[in-house]
């Protein structure tokens, strides 16, 4: 693993340990040596991501659509900005720069993020690991949204099991060494021989 992608808020949110998270994740990717993936934006939790990998000594990558590079959000202290055409292409070159994938608190550009790259997993796509941030409980209930669509026959158990989730950046990271993608058929009928 040498980049790890994270998708996260381009606000701040109403409580201060969001930042701080963002700040800790930023920090911990540096000390490990791993780079860092993310949207390019100067604002929100995405700007304190940023500035702590860099103040640590990392490397920091963003992708930013150009609509959003003009609108004067990029960071202008990257390691490497890369700008392209639309939010298709910067997911798609996040993707591919990526080796894992980390969900800190953030809206519904965070969602569809972490649903998109969840869904190409679960399709066998990649075999990268991801994973929730959950900080001060926050994604507690998409946990238990992901747990009924277990019980209610819509994911099946072992793809539930691809999104790993922690409180620290230091414990997701350690269990993303740890990852081994399941390798069972997406679809429930054909994996119950129906």
């Amino acid at each position: 693993m040498k980049r790890v992608c994270v998708f996260l808020g381009s606000n701040p949110g109403s409580k201060p340990v969001y930042a701080e998270a963002a700040r800790a994740t930023g920090r911990e990717l540096a000390r490990r040596g791993l780079a860092t993936v993310y949207g390019g934006s100067n604002v929100g939790l995405m700007r304190e991501l940023a500035d702590a990998a860099l103040a640590a000594g990392g490397e920091v990558l963003g992708v930013i659509p150009e609509a959003l590079r003009r609108k004067e959000i990029a960071h202008p202290g990257l390691t490497e900005l890369r700008v392209v055409g639309s939010m298709h292409e910067r997911k798609a070159l996040m993707a591919e720069l990526s080796d894992a994938f980390i969900a800190l608190p953030g809206g519904l550009g965070t969602l569809e993020e972490l649903c998109e790259i969840l869904t190409w997993a679960q399709l066998g796509f990649h075999r990268k690991p991801c994973g929730l941030l959950d900080v001060a409980g926050y994604y507690t209930r998409l946990n238990a949204f992901l747990d009924t669509a277990v019980d209610e026959g819509f994911v099946m158990g072992p793809h539930r099991g691809m999104l790993l989730s922690a409180q620290a950046p230091g414990a997701l990271l350690d269990r993303f060494a740890d990852y081994t993608p399941p390798t069972v058929n997406k679809w429930i009928e054909r994996a119950q021989g129906l």
